[in-house]
């Protein structure tokens, strides 16, 4: 049995409590108000929403390309550099960046893994004894579901995905889809899929977003990469008002995997609040893959993250919630939590 004192950032409300949460077996067993000298700050670990690991291979190679020159199947640079690479370079480069995003306190992450089977293999390779827990959007042939947890189409003007949306959905697991990334034009064939998952929606409008509603169906947005490939500013407040958010950091290529940098991007330009902001980061992604966690409360998967409220960096702060979603970097990380144990 574990015990992390401080102030937690507690419940869906992630309401400050002082006191201390109990953890044993993976899970939590209390959050109990108490009287404790500890500064730190205990809040759900985060969940990256939308990743492309396999571009850690390729750090910064894109800057000043455009989306289709940087990441578009099948001839971008991205694709050259991962058909260049060998598995035990892929591998390698992946592992390091999951070592990355542990430090950095995230626990799972949904990724859309090229490379159909082989590349969802090397995933689960890479992912073997790390403390962060992939959830695996796999690719191509729906042959990849026995390796992957569900199937990620890059897009609906790519290719023709209805008779892979009718496998996957009698496969019965999850189908997620880029949508409305450079324009509108691919958002409602994308919608008539019937996806369990959008990822981006940068140019959704409000037709597009009753539709959203009425399935409600969650979209995971990437705020710095749309940035960085000159795509646009997702209408966020109008999806929150709609649907499911989620927070994901995109190509590792573009940005490094840091929910931190990424919640820090998301509260400065966007018209939220650092609770929706930190609601993105953590129970949203748990939301959409069904996972038992991102909320502090009994009975939730421990996976937790622990700051130093009195680093040099967040001591001071007026709000908790305002220092950890505005302000806190890996600097401040004191222990991350994961309930798969690595």
């Amino acid at each position: 049995m574990e015990q992390f004192e401080g102030t937690i950032l507690a419940g869906e409300s992630f309401e400050p409590v002082r006191g201390r949460v109990v953890v044993a077996d993976g899970r939590i067993e209390a959050v109990e108000q108490t009287d404790t000298t500890s500064t730190d700050i205990v809040l759900p670990a985060f969940v990256n929403a939308h990743t492309h690991i396999g571009d850690s291979v390729a750090k910064e190679a894109a800057v000043g390309l455009s989306l289709d020159e940087a990441v578009a199947p099948p001839d971008s640079l991205k694709h050259r550099r991962l058909a260049a690479a060998s598995r035990t370079e892929l591998v390698t480069a992946m592992r390091r960046t999951l070592r990355f995003m542990e430090r950095t306190g995230t626990t799972a992450f949904l990724d859309f893994r090229e490379s159909g089977v082989e590349g969802a293999r090397a995933l689960r390779d890479a992912a073997r004894e790390q403390m962060v827990d992939p959830f695996i959007f796999g690719s191509e042939d729906p042959a990849v579901l026995e390796v992957a947890d569900g199937f990620g189409a890059s897009g609906a003007a790519d290719d023709d995905f209805a008779a892979r949306r009718a496998a996957v959905r009698e496969a019965g697991v999850p189908f997620a889809i880029h949508a409305g990334e450079p324009d509108a034009d691919d958002i409602h064939p994308a919608l008539d899929l019937e996806p369990d998952l959008l990822v981006h929606m940068v140019h959704a409008e409000p037709e597009h977003l009753a539709r959203v509603a009425e399935r409600e169906t969650p979209i995971a947005v990437c705020p710095r990469a749309n940035l960085v490939l000159g795509v646009g500013r997702p209408p966020l407040r109008d999806l929150l008002d709609h649907t499911t958010v989620a927070l994901g950091t995109d190509n590792v290529m573009l940005n490094a995997p840091s929910m931190f940098r990424e919640m820090a991007y998301t509260a400065k330009s966007f018209d939220v609040t650092a609770r929706e902001v930190l609601r993105m980061a953590t129970t949203a992604g748990c939301e959409i893959t069904g996972r038992n966690a991102g909320v502090v409360e009994a009975g939730r998967a421990a996976d937790l993250l622990v700051l130093d409220g009195d680093s040099d960096n967040l001591a001071g702060c007026a709000d908790p919630i305002q220092g950890v979603v505005r302000r806190a970097g890996l600097g401040d990380v004191e222990t991350v939590v994961s309930s798969t144990g690595g």
